[in-house]
């Protein structure tokens, strides 16, 4: 009978290890779903009530239909006597832009963000997703994140400036786009095109792509986004797909390269910024020349070390008896050159009787927008006035990218803000279900970005 104690025992353990981490998971997940706060009072002000509006609008794209929020957005900003102007790049696909004229040419602040937002249903969803409902002190909808809240505070801070009667001493620009979710053709890129007047005598771009990291009931890392990859996209095409797998596998070590290709000194500026708000990481990203000179790249997490490479991202593999296709996308570091990137990809595929059947998308090269500017200064005066002595860095984006990336090459500076807190159970549901901003911390970041808009605009 003894020699079963042992086995008798380990299974008893493994069954309530297993037990216990079943526990966890669900936990865990209701702890997500609950977004893991205390519901505290909230007032609905004009701003929320606005918020809602917008939100009960389906702007989902595709299919786009952009048109209807342009529209309300262009009546807010009629009533506080600004002439607003809806402009469609196609039938339903509507911007909205609006600009209030200062006495200093060439200083003009682009307050942009997108109307847009990716689709979704009912299904998994506490709310509505186009209801706008409040539960407890959070406000649900599809885009309430992303990137509606935004783009309401900035209305908000547009319409202060507005409301102020006498001429400001700089330009404040209100531009809401279309098609952001589906890369901006239908947009910003028309725009550019179509409108270079609404970028004229524009110096500064306030978009969304701003990180703030919240761990309490206040942030612990404000984020202002300089610059992200750019992207090329293109699809392959190979005789067979025994073909296109081997061209697949040829790629693969660049999927997760094993050394950077370069450290821009904005990267390493980044990295430095964030290091004093982690605790394993620390040591790597606090001087990157160090870490790579100790052989220590390995021990970084993966997104710190693709802000430093070129990465492959390879598609799933479709084929018929005419051939096999593959989506690749090259997020490239901000400097590279596009067309380089596309001669190596040909030649590294070429070898497996694949080629580049087309180029989808093509972006880059551009520049990271430099921290030692006024507006920096501005935004990182306004978060400590809002937060206290909250640290205020940089946010270099390697895994997504905004409209900031047409404009950069364009020498027009761009930031991403968020100007209101979040939490990380509210980041997770950006693009997913439940998408939701607590009420408070949205009023706080209407306060913080009006200030901001305000001083700039203003100041002398």
């Amino acid at each position: 009978m003894k020699r079963w104690r042992i086995p008798i025992l380990v299974a008893v353990l493994g069954g309530i290890a297993v037990g216990a981490l079943y526990v966890y998971n669900v936990v865990s997940d209701r702890t997500i779903a609950k977004q893991a706060y205390v519901p505290r009072p909230v007032t609905i002000t004009p701003d929320v009530v606005m918020l809602q509006q917008y939100l009960r609008i389906d702007t989902s794209n595709p299919p786009g239909n952009e048109t209807a929020g342009a529209r309300f957005l262009a009546a807010q900003i009629e009533r506080a006597g600004v002439h607003a102007e809806v402009i469609e790049s196609a039938p339903g696909r509507g911007n909205v832009y609006a600009r209030i004229r200062g006495k200093r040419p060439g200083e003009g602040l682009l307050l942009l963000n997108h109307i847009d937002v990716v689709p979704a249903d009912n299904k998994g969803w506490t709310k509505p997703p186009f209801a706008g409902e409040q539960k407890l002190n959070a406000l649900y909808g599809r885009g309430a994140l992303d990137m509606k809240g935004i783009a309401i505070c900035q209305l908000e801070a547009f319409l202060a400036v507005a409301r102020r009667k006498s001429m400001p001493e700089r330009d404040v620009i209100f531009l809401g786009t279309a098609d952001e979710e589906r890369g901006g053709t239908m947009g910003i890129v028309w725009l550019l095109a179509h409108r270079p007047d609404i970028f004229e005598g524009v110096r500064y771009a306030l978009n969304e792509g701003g990180i703030n990291e919240s761990y309490t009931e206040r942030p612990s890392y404000v984020g202002v986004e300089i610059g992200s990859k750019m992207v090329v996209r293109t699809e392959l095409w190979a005789p067979s797909r025994a073909a296109m797998q081997q061209a697949r596998i040829a790629l693969e070590p660049y999927f997760s390269p094993s050394e950077p290709d370069r450290i821009l000194p904005e990267v390493r500026l980044f990295l430095h910024d964030l290091a004093p708000t982690r605790i394993v990481q620390r040591r790597w990203l606090d001087d990157i020349d160090r870490t790579i000179a100790e052989g220590k790249f390995w021990d970084m997490e993966r997104p710190y070390k693709e802000a430093t490479q070129n990465i492959v991202w390879a598609m799933q593999i479709s084929g018929d008896a005419h051939g096999a296709t593959m989506p690749v996308a090259l997020f490239n570091l901000p400097d590279e050159d596009p067309d380089r990137r596309l001669a190596w990809l040909a030649e590294t595929v070429r070898p497996y009787g694949a080629r580049i059947e087309k180029v989808v998308e093509k972006t880059g090269p551009t520049t990271l927008s430099p921290r030692n500017t006024p507006l920096f200064a501005l935004i990182a005066s306004e978060a400590h006035r809002q937060w206290g002595n909250v640290p205020v860095g940089t946010e270099v984006l390697v895994a997504w990218y905004n409209d900031s990336r047409y404009l950069r090459p364009r020498g027009i500076v761009c930031y991403g803000l968020w100007p209101f807190q979040v939490d990380f159970y509210q980041t997770q549901t950006i693009h997913l279900n439940d998408e939701r901003v607590r009420i408070d911390w949205f009023q706080q970041g209407v306060q913080l970005m009006t200030r901001l808009v305000v001083r700039y605009a203003t100041e002398r």
